[in-house]
This record gives C-alpha cells, structure tokens and sequence, in this order.
C-alpha cells in the first residue's frame, strides 16, 4: 500500500449483466481510479439484480479479484459493494406525536418520533406486502417535521403539544443481503460496507450542491431502472422499474431468432457500428444495420420511457422535473433519452446521458472506462468514505438480530429489529377511570409509569445509546403507573362555592354531591362508572342538616319569605331562622294577639294546669289577699319581683322581662335555673336565681 498516497478502497457493482471491479483512493477532493476490471456473466446467474446462482457469481467475483491484486499490487481482503434497487422497498409515511400538555421539544422527542416512523413504516409494510420473507430497514430519511400541524424546518427547542413528520424509509429482504454475502465470501473477501445502487449513482450523477434543484436520475441497468428524485437540498423519494437493458436484447432475441448472448452483443454493437454480422439459430449468417436495430427496439424503447417517466412524475407529486439525469449502460440505447423527454414534456436538452462529464473529480488511468456505465461503481467506492454500512450482529434479551448499521444504529433500532413491542418501549399510563358528571361523560388519566430499561453490556443507557456489533442488549419493558385516581374535591365543577348569609352571618359553603343517587361529601372517591350529580342549590332538608338545625324547632325565612320543605336556597340568598317553641295541637285555636309562641305555650299550661291539683304547690307560696304569690327571684344577675299570680312558672318570665321571641337571634334559648337547664314548664320558687338570653 505504500505505492499509494492513502489506502485503496474496493468497489464492486455486481449487477444483472456484468460484474464491474474499481480500485481507487482519495486525494483531496478528487477520487483517483488505480484499476478497473470488468467480467461479463457467461450464465445469467443473476436476474433483476438478484443473485440466483450464487457459485457463479462467486467465481466472476474472484476472477475479478484476482485481475485486480495484479493490476494493483495489492492484496484485497475488503470490498464495498451495493444492493440493487430491484429489491429496495420504500415507503412514505407520516406520523404523529402527542403531548399531555405544551412543552420544549428535545433531542429525544425527535428520536422518539423518528422511531414511530419507523415503525410505522415496517406495519404498513407488512399490511401492503404479503410475504414471509424479513426485511430490513436500511435507511430513513425525514422530508419535512411539523409542529401543531404547521410546517417546521426544525422543531428541537419549540413549544409544541404535538409533532410530526413525513419521512421514507427504503427496507431490503435478507435473502438478497444474505445472497450478496454468500457470493463475496465464496470470492474470499469481506463486505466492508454495503450502500444501495439508487444511492451510489446519485452520489455522482448528481452531487450535492446540485440537490437543492428538482432533479431525476434513471439508473438503466440490465434488469431494472432505478429512479431517485431530488428537491429542496436532499433526496425525496426512490423508486424503480422492472424494465430495462434485458428488455430490449430479449426483444431483439425473439425477432432474430437468436440466443441471448448474441442479441445483447448485436444490441452494444449497434451503438458502435452501422452494420452487423450475426449467424441465426439456423445456422444462417444475417445481416443488420444499426437502424434496423434501433427500430425493432422501438416499441420496447417507447414502453420504457413511459414507465420511467411515469414513475418519475408519482415520486415528484404528480409533476415532471426540472431536468433527467441518465446513467447505467441500458440508458445508452439511441432514442431512450428522446422519448423520456417527449414523455415528460422536458427541452430534449434538459434530459441527457451522463458520463465522464460528470466525474470532473475522478482521475482515470489511461486505459479506463469512463462512459455512464462507471457511474454507480464510483459511487459505491465513495459511499465508503462518507458512510461505513455494513450488517452487524447483537444480541437482544439473548437472542442474535442483525441489522443494518448506517452509522446511527441506537438500542432503538435493535428493539424494533427484534420485534420489542412499541407499547413496551414507552412508560405506560395507568388505567382510565370513566364515570359521568351531570350526565356528561368524563375520563381521568392514570398515571405515567418508567419507560423500559435498558442495559448494554451491562450498563444502563437510554433508547439513544448508540450500539455496535456483538453488544449484548437486555431491555426490560416498561411498566404501566397508578390508575386514575380522583375525589369530588378535585372536579373542576365542584371548586365554585354557593355563598349564603345565615343570621347576617355570611357562609361559603361547597356544592351538595349526589353519587349514584347517594349523597356524598368532597372526600368521596370516584369508582369506574359513577354518575355524578353537581347541584349548584341547597335543598331545604339539605340546608337544615347542613346546619344541624331541628325542622320541628327552627324555621327558615329565604330572602324574608317563609321556606317551605319544597325551597331552594341558591348562591347570594339570605336565609333567616325562626323559633318553633312548640308544636300546635289540632285542638287548641289561637287568638290573633297571641301568636306569639311563647304565649301559646304558656296558655296550654295554664289550660293543662286547671286540670291538676295545685294545692301542694301552692302551700309554699306566701299570698296576698286574693291568694296570689308575690316572689323575688335574681333574673340575669339582677333581682326581680314576681306578682299577681298564685303560681310563677319559667314561662311567666317572658311578661316580667323584655325579651323579643318574635324573631330568631342565634342557634336557640338558653334557660338555666340555679345553673341547671330549665324546662318552661318548671315553678319559680323564691330566691331562685334565673338565666335566660340567646345562645
């Protein structure tokens, strides 16, 4: 390697019909070519790009190889080589992100989405392609992110509630990867790096300053035509067609009568020469000229052409480029660049073949190829110095996945390889809590629990960690949080107060609850289908036992109307209490200037008192003259003459004292006789010392 300015790198593009060998190194910018072979398939080992007989491919592989350490003086254990887009599969997805409520995007959210996508894009696969054969995401690019639904250049650092993004994510079978391996280890070299075809040639055909233009490059191969579409700086979309050079020697084959072999070589010679000489399968010699050529491939030309520009305009939106770039040795063919133009509606000008033109930064030996068939080698050789790809293997909770590293292979991409369940990537919420309040149906969250943990090679890393081959992955799943949880106290609905005033006393008080029929309290803890009745008014009886009033003893006047059990007492309303000394009997009628409770209590004793024999109380007493007593009591700390009657009970008071019982002033009456509650039916006796106010 010391004949060299840096250490060689070599490419292999080993496609439908031939197998082309590049050796090169990097000087500067510029890419410098050492040595290039190329060998034919004497059999076609391969068909669409994909390996069928992998000993013969193998065999041209090393034929190649060894041509190559001769030309080179090297000895060549590593080689880059490149997927065809035959059997790359890529799809358009869109996906979304949620948040519970507005915060910072980070580099992690991104991830995560990224992820999604991804997995995602394997889902739709699979619905889309019924098949049991695994594949393999090898790449994924995102086309455009969004936050809240609007277009964002980059939304890391923004405040969203929600993000998303388009991307394209391009999968390949195993069997195709596991084919190219076989054959290049068969050859005794090692992959170094793997790329795909589309890739490798738009790296050429269309650099990167360039990228920011709506360009299409058709890669003509043997068995297929890649197609990649560039726009606003990057590659947007890949494609391919099954249609290509095989097509046109086919044709020619059933129309001269001739093997394959010999309608390919008329087919590359009518690119060089005017006439040509070829022997039939009757032993016969024929003669054919270019033209001739060209126009039994016509039709075949034209039904290229319009596949390839139809695919172009589905990958472009439904609109033709800006300009076609054609590369690959089928895109040779006279008229193929004329028609896609006509198919497309470009100048003829703006579609062209691309070769040596393009390659200004490659330096070739004298003896080089250097038409459009290089191409996609070159790329192949350069993809080694921008991107290491290669299939690595790690072990995943102990199980062997292989995956495609693209240089940013994260314990991510190892768990949706393996088939880890999304759901048990992410923390999980607890369980809903459903229920209902004044007939709307409500639904409480559970609580987050811890995202799945992840080890590798026993230390604990996130879903970011970037991974490299044989690293032992354990992950263990996430776990869900607490189920919801919610009292009545924590309803938004029940936070508004009903505000009352009492006696001139002002209350704040919390709305009455009723669950399921059954009144409950703000403590109460809300089951799984609960209907929840939020009043925003006090019924009556609701009222009375708020406070812990006796509906036979107190009366309510709402707003100065009296209340009866039917009454609603609603936010702002004055409430005022009354007394109900006593319960009227059906009976007893009373007069109009007796209303006042007290004196009808009073009248029923004195009625009740005619009854009884008073004689034992009354020999006590000292009397006047008309038998009536005359005592001295101590009323409220102050002395008191009692007269006029022959016997005082507690109720007599009301008539010796001014003590206003027409109107409620506290919660009741307190009455104490010698420091012991009074009944108002008891007797006064002389000394006795009385307490009587409102409590």
């Amino acid at each position: 390697m010391s004949m060299y300015e840096a250490a060689p790198v070599f490419g292999l593009d080993i496609g439908t019909r031939s197998v082309v060998g590049t050796i090169g190194y990097k000087r500067g910018d510029n890419f410098v070519v050492v040595a290039q072979e190329i060998r034919e398939h004497q059999t076609r080992a391969m068909l669409d790009g994909q390996i069928h007989d992998i000993n013969r491919v193998a065999a041209t592989i090393a034929e190649i190889k060894e041509a190559l350490e001769k030309k080179s003086g090297l000895e060549l254990r590593d080689v880059c080589i490149a997927a065809a887009g035959r059997v790359l599969k890529t799809l358009d997805v869109h996906i979304d992100m949620d948040f519970e409520k507005e915060h910072n995007v980070t580099k992690d959210d991104i991830s995560t989405l990224a992820s999604l996508g991804v997995e995602k894009a394997f889902r739709q696969f699979k619905e889309e392609n019924d098949t049991d054969a695994r594949f393999y995401c090898v790449g994924y690019s995102v086309v455009k992110y969004y936050l809240n639904g609007m277009w964002m250049g980059q939304p890391e650092h923004h405040k969203a509630k929600n993000i998303g993004c388009d991307m394209i994510a391009t999968f390949l079978p195993d069997d195709v990867v596991d084919g190219l391996y076989c054959a290049v280890e068969l050859a005794g070299l090692k992959v170094a790096n793997m790329t795909l075809e589309p890739i490798a040639a738009i790296r050429v055909a269309i650099p990167e300053k360039f990228r920011l233009l709506n360009i299409a490059m058709i890669d003509v191969g043997a068995g297929t035509s890649d197609i990649s579409v560039t726009s606003d700086g990057s590659v947007a979309a890949f494609g391919m067609i099954p249609c290509a050079g095989d097509t046109l020697t086919e044709s020619l084959a059933r129309q001269c009568l001739i093997d394959f072999a010999t309608a390919e070589q008329i087919k590359k010679d009518a690119m060089a020469k005017s006439v040509i000489t070829y022997e039939d399968i009757m032993g016969l010699e024929q003669t054919v000229t270019a033209e001739e050529v060209i126009a039994m491939c016509q039709a075949e030309i034209e039904k290229m052409a319009k596949l390839a520009a139809d695919e172009i305009k589905r990958l472009n939106g439904g609109n033709s480029p800006s300009a076609v770039f054609i590369v690959g040795g089928g895109g040779k063919i006279q008229g193929f660049s004329e028609q896609i133009a006509v198919e497309l509606g470009l100048d003829p000008k703006r579609v062209a073949l691309r070769g040596e033109e393009i390659m200004k930064e490659v330096e070739f030996p004298e003896d080089a190829l250097k038409d459009s068939t290089i191409v996609t080698p070159i790329g192949i050789c350069l993809s080694y110095y921008e991107q290491t790809n290669n299939f690595i293997h790690v072990t995943f909770n102990g199980n062997k996945v292989k995956l495609y590293d693209n240089n940013k292979l994260a314990v991510v991409d190892a768990a949706v390889q393996a088939s880890f369940p999304h759901e048990d990537l992410f923390p999980k919420q607890g369980a809903e809590l459903h229920y209902t309040v004044n007939g709307k149906n409500r639904v409480s969250k559970g609580e987050y629990g811890e995202g799945a943990k992840i080890f590798v090679n026993g230390e604990e890393v996130d879903m970011g960690y970037a991974i490299k081959a044989n690293d032992e992955i354990v992950m263990q799943e996430s776990t869900a949080g607490a189920p919801a949880s919610v009292k009545i106290e924590d309803l938004v609905d029940y936070n508004g107060r009903i505000h009352v005033t009492v006696d001139g006393a002002p209350m704040e008080l919390h709305k009455p609850v009723k669950v399921n029929d059954n009144e409950v309290t703000g403590e109460y803890e809300i089951q799984e289908n609960d209907e929840i009745f939020l009043c925003s008014y006090y019924s009556h009886e609701q009222m009375l036992k708020l406070l812990n009033l006796n509906p036979e003893k107190v009366a309510f006047l709402i707003n100065g109307v009296k209340a009866s059990k039917d009454t609603a007492i609603y936010d702002g309303d004055v409430i005022t209490t009354q007394s109900i000394m006593v319960k009227p009997v059906e009976e007893h009628t009373v007069s109009e200037e007796k209303k006042d409770a007290v004196h009808v209590f009073r009248d029923m004793i004195d009625d009740a008192a005619k009854n009884e024999n008073t004689k034992e109380e009354t020999e006590k007493v000292e009397t006047d003259e008309q038998g009536n007593a005359r005592i001295v009591i101590i009323c409220n700390q102050k002395p008191l003459v009692l007269e006029g009657r022959k016997v005082y009970r507690f109720v007599d008071l009301f008539d010796y004292i001014d003590f206003d019982t027409s109107k409620m002033r506290g919660n009741g009456i307190v009455t104490k006789v010698n420091g012991e509650k009074a009944q108002y039916t008891q007797e006064l006796k002389n000394g006795d010392k009385v307490e009587i106010y409102w409590s």
